[in-house]
């Protein structure tokens, strides 16, 4: 059983320091999107996007490590259209709900990643971050975690593959391309009833055959691979390399179903990234997660705004550093007796 009294005491804590009031009122002000600065962030984002794949066509002939260069910058930008395409899925980036479906569908052309079944999924995942008691509901390896009870309990086999999948450079390098450019193309994972959401699948599916044939008929097969490839397996890695430090790492806090509260989770279950700023803006001021998860219709390029608003009511909000970030997916197991995450090492060390 966790250690509920540290577990407990820790998620009251989080939320008697915030006067619900009060917190409301800061936040007001910093909640509705507007359609300025929205329709700049999409400027912003798609502009130098297409600007730097028209690059990489045209200097493939003069230098392919050039070539290659820019795909960096370009795998950057994918990862920003991807968080404008999961404000859409919030119903965040604008106030129209059309509005939003549109511009979430154009995004998943470029991000590989279906619209509608995303969506759902991710809907789950925001009902019951960090909580023990409904780990079956929009979990993955990197959200989700055994406890060292569950771990211990699984045959030696068992053991070996689920460290296996949770090694960085299994878990960091190899898979994050494999699940967003083929494990995102079936919907193998989708329940039947979600008919709208295997359909999002067989669309973006649709969609990216036609984009993908016209490049090939237009530059041929080499240097659409060449182009296409680097930018997108690079932006699958960055971003699942943001997504893995949200939710698991050292200070974070799992609960379970009794002890469990939204408030809490927020800012205890949650990460609070610090990042330069030029981190901050290819990553969409995700690093803010801790109040994407507080106030998660509020569009990305606002989290920072509510970030300040809440700090000046609660002061001490945890903070992690790149460094801590560097170390955060080794904290892979809840470890129930002492109320924290552990690394499969330090069961080792026992």
């Amino acid at each position: 059983m966790t250690n509920q009294p540290i577990v407990a005491a820790k998620l009251a804590a989080a939320s008697a320091l915030l006067d619900k009031r009060a917190l409301l009122e800061a936040l007001a002000p910093h909640q509705a999107p507007v359609l300025r600065r929205s329709l700049l962030q999409i400027a912003s984002t798609f502009g130098p996007f297409f600007a730097l794949v028209a690059a990489m066509y045209l200097l493939r002939g003069v230098s392919v490590w050039l070539t290659l260069a820019l795909a960096v910058p370009t795998a950057g930008l994918i990862v920003r259209i991807f968080i404008i395409q999961h404000d859409c899925g919030h119903g965040a980036f604008f106030r129209n709900r059309a509005a939003n479906e549109w511009l979430g569908r154009f995004c998943s052309l470029f991000t590989m990643t279906p619209y509608a079944h995303w969506r759902r999924q991710h809907a789950n995942h925001h009902a019951d971050w960090n909580n023990l008691d409904r780990r079956d509901r929009g979990a993955d390896i990197y959200s989700t975690c055994l406890t060292v009870a569950e771990y211990r309990a699984l045959s030696g086999w068992q053991r070996f593959g689920h460290r296996l999948l949770r090694h960085p450079v299994m878990a960091q390098l190899v898979l994050p391309p494999v699940v967003f450019m083929l494990l995102f193309r079936f919907p193998f994972d989708t329940p039947a009833a979600w008919r709208r959401e295997r359909a999002s699948v067989v669309l973006t599916d649709l969609g990216l055959l036609g984009l993908f044939t016209g490049l090939v008929l237009l530059l041929g097969a080499g240097p659409v691979a060449l182009v296409q490839l680097p930018a997108m397996a690079l932006a699958a890695i960055l971003g699942v390399a943001l997504f893995s430090v949200q939710h698991r790492f050292e200070a974070s806090l799992w609960a379970r179903q009794a002890e469990w509260n939204a408030t809490g989770a927020s800012l205890l279950g949650s990460s609070y990234l610090r990042m330069p700023r030029v981190l901050q803006w290819f990553s969409g001021n995700i690093g803010f997660h801790h109040m994407h998860h507080l106030v998660p219709r509020v569009p990305n390029y606002r989290l920072e705004a509510c970030h300040r608003a809440c700090a000046a009511l609660v002061p001490a909000l945890p903070a992690m550093s790149l460094l801590q970030a560097w170390r955060a997916p080794g904290y892979a197991l809840w470890d129930e007796d002492k109320a924290c995450l552990v690394r499969f090492a330090d069961l080792r060390a026992v």
